[in-house]
């Protein structure tokens, strides 16, 4: 057993420090609340924040297949989530991506940006009678590279 300060622990003030924020957004009243998390925390530090909606293509169809419908809900999600960071006084960069697989690319996408942290807004959900994350949050959880921060939203 080693006591903290015989261990090299890179240790992070939370919220000072965090350039670059990447915050997926589905449209939940959850992601929304992390796209104003991640304003107040990149306010304190300078940074930016870049949300983005994936759009998960059916292996059925082309990756580039245009999807009017799925695009014209995520442009609209986006717009949600730009309209809360102005509420913030701030200004939010945000992208419509398509993908196989919405956990991956949020993934590479906080790798190609060089974000020092991805903010995941998570719903309180119980569907079996215990609490259950989704797989696109555990697999960002399990794979990413940078700093994770999970906001779960109380029960109602």
């Amino acid at each position: 057993m080693f006591s903290r300060s015989e261990r090299s622990v890179k240790s992070r003030d939370p919220g000072l420090g965090f350039k670059s924020i990447l915050v997926p957004v589905d449209g939940s009243e959850a992601s929304i609340h992390a796209v104003e998390f991640a304003c107040t925390l990149a306010k304190r530090s300078r940074g930016k924040v870049h949300v983005v909606h994936v759009i998960e293509v059916r292996r059925a169809l082309a990756l580039d297949a245009e999807l009017t419908a799925e695009a014209q809900s995520g442009e609209e999600v986006l717009s949600r989530a730009e309209a809360a960071a102005k509420r913030q006084d701030f200004e939010v960069a945000g992208d419509l991506l398509q993908a196989r697989d919405a956990s991956h690319a949020i993934v590479d996408e906080a790798v190609e940006r060089e974000a020092d942290a991805i903010i995941l807004g998570v719903p309180f959900n119980r569907p079996f009678g215990e609490f259950e994350m989704g797989r696109v949050p555990t697999h960002i959880l399990k794979s990413a590279t940078c700093e994770v921060i999970v906001l779960r939203l109380p029960s109602e």
